[in-house]
């Protein structure tokens, strides 16, 4: 079944190419409206090795953008309702459902050297900050989700240099900050919008449904603003897409 799955991946990658995809191992940081969508686009591409990490469980408000959010599933782990799915993709992927939040105080848990490619998909400031320091200057490949909310055009979506992003006010932001903190930042590719729409209602309060792996409650948020998943899927599927090329292009300039 799953030979078949792959088919119409390996007549454009070919055998060598789809060994690469399967031996590759990936890290994914936040399965929300970005991260789910990139975690989806993976496995069904090929990638058999990958980690999920996110502290929340699922809350209605979910829905509207992230891929494993529906009614039935309100209230469940993001990580393991998001292996549960991508299990019914590939029943052999090796899929790490981890109920954890990077930071910095738990950062010695992961050895981001294990991996061939680094996702950050997450949205706490200072969380995200110290990833992209530590991420940018791992041995693998790092690509980071800038902000996705405040936007609904979907032509304005770019990929570029973290150092040369424009017109984001979190690249802004994260930029200032590790300038501040001296921290020592590679480069990497980032998926980001110049785009920046006013919420038009008051931000709601943060849903009391989400909680941390430690069971207190999840207030590292950057910020609640409104965001749609046709924004946060393509985010999700550029971030994969970054990751897909680098093999296709690794496995055929080897072979030339």
């Amino acid at each position: 079944m799953q030979n078949e799955a792959l088919n119409r991946t390996q007549l454009l990658f070919g055998e060598a190419g789809v060994a690469a995809l399967q031996k590759a191992k990936v890290i994914i940081f936040g399965i929300g409206g970005v991260g789910s969508w990139c975690a989806e686009s993976l496995v069904r591409t090929g990638i058999q090795h990958i980690t999920l990490v996110d502290g929340d469980r699922i809350a209605a408000s979910n829905i509207n953008r992230q891929l494993h959010a529906t009614t039935a599933t309100v209230g469940q782990v993001k990580v393991s309702a998001m292996r549960d799915r991508l299990l019914l993709i590939n029943p052999d992927a090796d899929v790490q459902a981890l109920h954890d939040i990077f930071d910095r105080e738990n950062s010695e848990r992961y050895n981001l050297d294990e991996y061939d490619y680094i996702v950050d998909a997450i949205d706490s400031l200072q969380a995200k900050a110290f990833l992209i320091e530590k991420g940018s200057m791992s041995r693998g490949v790092f690509v980071s989700s800038m902000g996705a909310a405040l936007k609904v055009d979907p032509t304005r979506v770019r990929v570029a240099d973290f150092w040369d992003v424009q017109g984001c006010p979190l690249g802004s932001r994260l930029r200032k900050l590790l300038r501040k903190q001296g921290a020592q930042v590679g480069h990497f590719q980032c998926v980001y919008s110049d785009e920046v729409l006013p919420n038009l209602v008051s931000s709601p309060e943060v849903p009391q449904t989400l909680d941390t792996a430690d069971g207190t409650w999840n207030t590292k948020k950057v910020s609640t603003n409104g965001s749609i998943v046709h924004i946060t899927a393509i985010f999700g599927f550029t971030l994969a897409g970054l990751i897909v090329k680098n093999i296709y292009e690794r496995i055929h300039q080897t072979k030339n």
